[in-house]
């Protein structure tokens, strides 16, 4: 069987009618005969009842009709896979994060990849490390973005690559002091660039919905001080409290990079202490990543190393971590 005469037999099963069939193929009635002719001669068995209204299918051709659709989808993906590796002119990325990083990093390291290869497309997936973990494992991601803490469990089949340290931060609407704490100097009141984290659980807090690492993660550094923090919003999400905290009805502790062009917002340091997360690509080491997926995974790369160049305002925040390529 030839992908030729298979695709002529789905044509005709699909229309039920030779000349319309042949018309969508760009080929002559003639020809389309004679492909299915050598299709039924190679496989010895009549795959079409003719009839004056057209054509039906026999039982035979009913069972091969399934099989035709899937080995013409095999070879479409083998074409495409093909096509990623002339130059990534089509194909498809899968790529997960936690919100936190969805409106960070990830949406740098996509601007750039969309500019440079248009016809990839992209899936992004919003979750939890825990869920990216399973996710990545059941073959529904390409690679994905995760934050840790501290040690974490080593996960068989997947690799971790460290790629960069970034500090929590408090952030309020620009232009106003932090509620409670504005600082003398020179008989002026002023924000001041560091506040402790004792100081911060008087101050008024849009806090994250729970199932957020990010909440997890303060909520145990108030605990461990013996501090309970004041909350004035509860259980938002990444976009509502960044335009609470831009509103003023509180502040909120986020990771340094999520204040990059935002101009509505002021961010402070946090100390004594500071809380730092590092943030990881995964990917799977059992599988060979896609040349899309490659592709990826150097932006990444090159995007990291561009946010914490020495001399960017986030140097002093955001730490890179030396790894292997």
């Amino acid at each position: 069987m030839k992908l030729e005469q298979l695709s002529s037999f789905e044509a005709v099963a699909r229309m039920g009618h030779f000349t319309r069939a042949a018309e969508e193929l760009f080929l002559a009635q003639p020809s389309l005969s004679r492909q299915i002719a050598a299709l039924e001669a190679d496989l010895g068995t009549k795959l079409f009842r003719r009839g004056p209204a057209g054509v039906t299918l026999t039982d035979a051709g009913g069972v091969l009709l399934p099989i035709a659709r899937r080995m013409l989808a095999d070879a479409r993906f083998a074409r495409e896979q093909m096509d990623e590796l002339a130059g990534l002119r089509r194909g498809h990325v899968r790529l997960g994060a936690p919100p936190t990083l969805c409106v960070s990093l990830v949406s740098d390291v996509l601007a750039a990849f969309r500019a440079a290869h248009p016809g990839v497309d992209l899936h992004i997936t919003e979750a939890g490390s825990r869920s990216l973990v399973d996710a990545l494992n059941e073959n529904a991601l390409d690679l994905a973005l995760m934050v840790t803490r501290g040690t974490e469990p080593s996960v068989p089949g997947t690799e971790l690559i460290p790629l960069l340290s970034e500090e929590l931060v408090v952030i309020s609407a620009a232009g106003s002091p932090l509620p409670g704490h504005a600082r003398q100097q020179g008989g002026e009141s002023s924000t001041p660039t560091e506040i402790t984290l004792a100081e911060l659980a008087h101050i008024p807090q849009v806090a994250f919905n729970r199932s957020y690492d990010l909440r997890l993660a303060t909520d145990a550094a108030f605990s461990a001080s013996g501090l309970t923090p004041t909350i004035a919003v509860e259980g938002a999400e990444m976009d509502a409290v960044l335009r609470f905290a831009e509103r003023g009805l509180g502040v909120a502790v986020v990771p340094a990079m999520v204040v990059i062009d935002r101009p509505g917002l002021h961010s402070t340091r946090l100390v004594n202490p500071q809380l730092t997360r590092t943030v990881n690509l995964a990917r799977r080491t059992d599988v060979e990543p896609s040349a899309a997926a490659a592709a990826m995974q150097r932006f990444v790369f090159d995007t990291v190393d561009r946010l914490t160049a020495p001399g960017t305002d986030l140097a002093r925040l955001v730490t890179a971590v030396p790894r292997n390529r």
